[in-house]
């Protein structure tokens, strides 16, 4: 599918969808209790889909009702047949660690954008505790049941996804586990958002402050109640588009969550946008943008909202912290600097930085390259040029299925299905 946009005025309020991350972790957790758990205002979308239902395949009873799901959870079973975790990331990897403790032989096959995302570091670490795990032509095979627990060490800085798969399974190994990170971890915020939603469901986690060592001892997860909070990732496009076209206020935001891209109202602040902020809510109006530098390791989904943002600025504006970009969905430097370049907005790639001279945006062809996050943040320079076509723009479902009805609702002049 195709989304034409054109220059639009745009004017309103939205709500944040619910956070994914907290979804799928709140799944995860769920699973892994004995009882009966409610989650309440989950994200209804592919990656949260997949997560449910590979989750149903070994044994927890995910029924979906208005508003919120009931998990039934505790009891993991052999699956009958392959966990297609489609392109969910999370899902894959979160679901790689807890079938080591499925009895019998679980076979995980990844969508495929998915495929070539990286998943060994994990096995590796999986081995260590010794999972009979391994790799065949993209599928992972896992022999669980028994998990004895033990010391693991493995790199913090090819994703927080890894850290995370582990510490979900932690608890229930016979002797507990520790992990050590053998370099610094990105992305903190997401292994923080990971050990609060552990709390909700009765695990405590000991992490050193530098969040390099966690030690957990054996426990049961309990069930709960638990409520998923706004994205704050899929809000920064919303935000975006108010601060480059118009005015839009953005509500169902937790100011002091755990999510690291929370950071964006900061970002917005330095970049000079008018900021107004509620008890739950936060406008943004348009207003004249100044370029910035800016640290993304610990926000890197960030980078194609921001690269967005700055090719409007006034100056030169870097973003570094930004390797590990060329690892999400697509290659999220490579398509931002293609799109920007048709855009006729002048960037330079390094290795771990990205630099955006602001200038005046024409319309163009857009590759979204099938990946939500750069689709969804094209379309607010879309808003502020004439004819701008984003290819495969369905692939927003992902993360934010209702994106472009928002994105109309809110003002945005944009047509689908365009031939």
């Amino acid at each position: 599918m195709k989304a034409l946009i054109n220059s639009s005025e745009i004017n309103g309020r939205a709500a944040a969808p619910p956070s994914k991350s907290y979804t799928i972790r709140s799944l995860m957790c769920a699973a892994l209790a004995n009882g009966e758990s409610r989650i309440l205002n989950p994200l209804i979308s592919d990656d949260t889909g997949a997560a449910a239902e590979v989750l149903g395949q070994v044994g927890a009873d995910v029924r979906k009702k208005k508003g919120w799901w009931q998990v039934r959870g505790g009891h993991l079973h052999k699956p009958e047949g392959d966990l297609f975790c489609r392109d969910s990331a999370a899902t894959f990897r979160f679901m790689t660690a807890i079938s080591s403790l499925v009895p019998g032989r679980c076979r995980l096959a990844p969508g495929p954008s998915l495929a070539s995302r990286p998943i060994e570091p994990l096995l590796s670490a999986l081995a260590q505790l010794g999972v009979k795990c391994r790799l065949e032509d993209k599928t992972v095979i896992v022999d669980g049941g028994r998990l004895q627990g033990g010391t693991v060490r493995l790199p913090g800085d090819i994703s927080s996804q890894f850290i995370t798969a582990l510490l979900l399974i932690a608890p229930l190994a016979e002797a507990g586990i520790t992990i050590r990170l053998t370099t610094p971890p990105g992305s903190k915020p997401y292994l923080e958002m990971t050990l609060d939603c552990l709390k909700k469901f009765g695990i405590s986690i000991e992490a050193s402050d530098d969040l390099l060592q966690f030690e957990a001892s054996r426990q049961d997860y309990k069930p709960a109640v638990y409520q998923v909070e706004g994205d704050w990732s899929s809000a920064s496009y919303l935000l975006a588009l108010g601060a480059i076209s118009g005015q839009v206020e953005v509500t169902s935001l937790n100011r002091q969550s755990f999510q690291g891209d929370r950071i964006m109202l900061n970002l917005l602040q330095e970049m000079g946008t008018e900021v107004i902020i509620n008890k739950n809510s936060v406008t943004v109006r348009k207003s004249r943008l100044k370029a910035i530098t800016a640290d993304l390791t610990d926000c890197i989904d960030l980078l194609p909202t921001l690269a967005m943002l700055a090719a409007v600025a006034d100056g030169k504006s870097r973003f570094y912290g930004i390797s590990r970009a060329r690892l999400k969905e697509s290659n999220r430097v490579l398509a931002l600097r293609e799109g920007l370049e048709r855009m006729d907005v002048p960037v330079t790639e390094e290795e771990d930085g990205f630099i955006i001279t602001g200038a005046k945006p024409i319309g163009a062809a857009i590759n979204s390259f099938g990946d939500h996050r750069i689709a969804m943040a094209f379309s607010i320079l879309g808003a502020v040029t004439a004819e701008t076509t984003i290819e495969g723009a369905e692939c927003v479902a992902k993360t934010y299925p209702h994106f472009w009805q928002t994105f109309e609702k809110l003002g945005g002049k944009v047509e689908l299905d365009v031939k």
